[in-house]
């Protein structure tokens, strides 16, 4: 009788606590596009790969990622099973309204000091992100943060006119008093019934295809954009149709009222064949919301979400602006992935056969290679990264229509016409991070003082161009940018991302035409904010 008992209790403490477990495993909540946090995914995924997990599509959907193992990565890390400073509401087994809420804390407080124009500068930056999940499958999560920046030489010069920050968003001032910050993003998920195929979501924030530090795709790069989402999960497939509105700004001088809306399309699947090996088709179609003749709305053409554009375009005579490309990456061994991009804005084989150097020669392609437990040290990890783009990509004959939010490049920040290497050297042991980049990139600009659009300016009309034959990637005045960025990182709590960081970036440029920079710059700080934030 005893042992009946005891063996009726342990089944009824099993059957609760996997209702528990149930009732504290969301499914619906989005992680945060941060490259700390992707490379302790890097790490899981890389030494334990999952068939049914997608590397190359971001934000992870956290009912996709629920296989993770937190102990499978050798350093103090933010885990991903996290509850850190939440509280469950109605959280006993037996109840299904359960609702846990959640909150981050943003404080972001950094001192830095410009060599070249011998300033003090800082960084003064507090919000929060919250999340309420509710019966694992409903989530919303809203951040909002403000503050006061100023920025090194290098990059004042590049965002003072658009005053745009990549990570930061629209700002207002100058540098003089410093530029004043404020943006918000978030959404609202959806997974019915706690079912791990659809995903639904609403929502303003940002997408990031591919495994590498860039992306000649779709990057996080440009502001949060609006946009509602599919995300689709069945067996080794992934698929994600997301429609957006968004802002070309270009002449509008900051000034809201001359901003011109306009509205684009996304679809990815991405197919595990194997464990070992990924392969992702993505494409979208941007158009203007205003014209000569008429204002344009959400074109139900492109609601469809199975159609392929480029066919659809033709039917129709469309004018828009479209794009295509491929995605791979293959785990080579426990320790290694390969991973590569091609996209195209135009493709015609006879030109590209012909060798003679046409515009519309539209290419972009990325090679890549992601090293965990380099050399067999535990924790130390070795990227390496080569993209290019051709003349005259992502940019279209209506410049609205161009592949960029709110003035920023929806996929490389330098743009198109260029050649990049960088490489990445991180090493973390227990909560300690240290970190080594170097960039070097050769980049064709116009000259100064011509009205030449030699393709790297993709907020030109490529109507604008000098010629029609023998364009080469990198043409016009060559210029050579050089940026190497050491870093120190101590996590104070891992579970909010609060580190102190300290750093030195050195960053030079040079072109034909004589221009020359050279900006040592010397930073430190706390921060606690989850989104990345590019400084070169």
């Amino acid at each position: 009788m005893q042992k009946c008992l005891k063996r009726s209790l342990t089944i009824l403490l099993f059957i609760c606590a996997t209702k528990l477990k149930a009732q504290n495993d969301p499914l619906a909540k989005n992680l945060f596009i941060n490259s700390d946090l992707q490379l302790s995914i890097d790490y899981w995924h890389i030494k334990q790969p999952d068939q049914k997990f997608h590397s190359d599509f971001k934000p992870y959907l956290s009912g996709t990622i629920s296989k993770m193992a937190d102990t499978s990565v050798p350093f103090t890390h933010y885990m991903i099973h996290n509850f850190f400073l939440s509280k469950t509401f109605n959280d006993a087994p037996e109840k299904i309204n359960q609702w846990n809420f959640q909150v981050h804390p943003i404080i972001d407080v950094a001192g830095a000091y410009d060599m070249l124009d011998n300033k003090a500068l800082r960084e003064v930056i507090a919000g929060a992100n919250i999340k309420l999940s509710g019966n694992n499958d409903f989530t919303f999560s809203g951040t909002a943060f403000g503050g006061n920046v100023t920025l090194p030489f290098y990059m004042d010069s590049a965002i003072k006119s658009r005053k745009i920050i990549p990570g930061l968003g629209q700002v207002y001032g100058d540098n003089s008093k410093g530029y004043q910050v404020f943006d918000y993003n978030g959404y609202a998920s959806w997974s019915p019934l706690n079912n791990k195929i659809f995903n639904f979501q609403v929502g303003r924030d940002r997408h990031f295809i591919g495994d590498g530090y860039r992306s000649v795709l779709l990057s996080d790069l440009a502001n949060p954009i609006p946009y509602f989402g599919i995300n689709t999960n069945l067996w080794h497939f992934q698929y994600n149709v997301w429609y957006t509105a968004m802002n070309d700004v270009t002449g509008a001088k900051g000034v809201k009222a001359n901003y011109q809306k306009k509205f684009a399309t996304f679809h990815y699947l991405s197919w595990n064949i194997l464990k070992q090996l990924n392969v992702g088709i993505f494409e979208n179609v941007v158009w203007r919301g205003t014209d000569s003749n008429q204002v344009r709305s959400f074109d139900v053409n492109y609601l469809n979400p199975f159609i392929f554009y480029r066919p659809q375009e033709f039917s129709v005579g469309s004018p828009d602006n479209s794009f295509i490309g491929l995605n791979i990456n293959s785990r080579i061994s426990r320790t290694l992935k390969l991973y590569g991009q091609l996209g195209l804005d135009e493709f015609f084989l006879k030109e590209i056969r012909a060798h003679k150097g046409w515009w519309g020669n539209k290419q972009a392609w990325q090679l890549g290679l992601n090293y965990i437990n380099a050399i067999h040290v535990k924790g130390l990890n070795v990227q390496m990264e080569y993209n290019e783009v051709r003349p005259y990509t992502y940019s279209h004959g209506i410049v609205a229509q161009n592949y960029a939010h709110y003035g920023m490049p929806l996929a490389h920040p330098l743009g198109a016409n260029f050649r990049e290497f960088l490489g990445i050297i991180n090493y973390r042991k227990n909560r300690f991070q240290f970190s080594i980049k170097g960039t070097y990139a050769l980049v064709g600009k116009d000259s100064l003082g011509t009205n030449s659009n030699m393709g790297q300016n993709i907020f030109l009309s490529y109507t604008t161009r000098p010629y029609e034959y023998g364009h080469t990637t990198t043409q016009g005045d060559k210029n050579q940018l050089m940026q190497s960025d050491i870093k120190f990182t101590y996590w104070v709590i891992p579970n909010i991302n609060a580190r102190f960081e300290v750093g030195y970036i050195q960053r030079s440029e040079k072109s034909d035409a004589g221009y020359k920079l050279e900006e040592p710059y010397i930073y430190f700080g706390f921060r606690t904010s989850f989104w990345n934030m590019y400084k070169d």
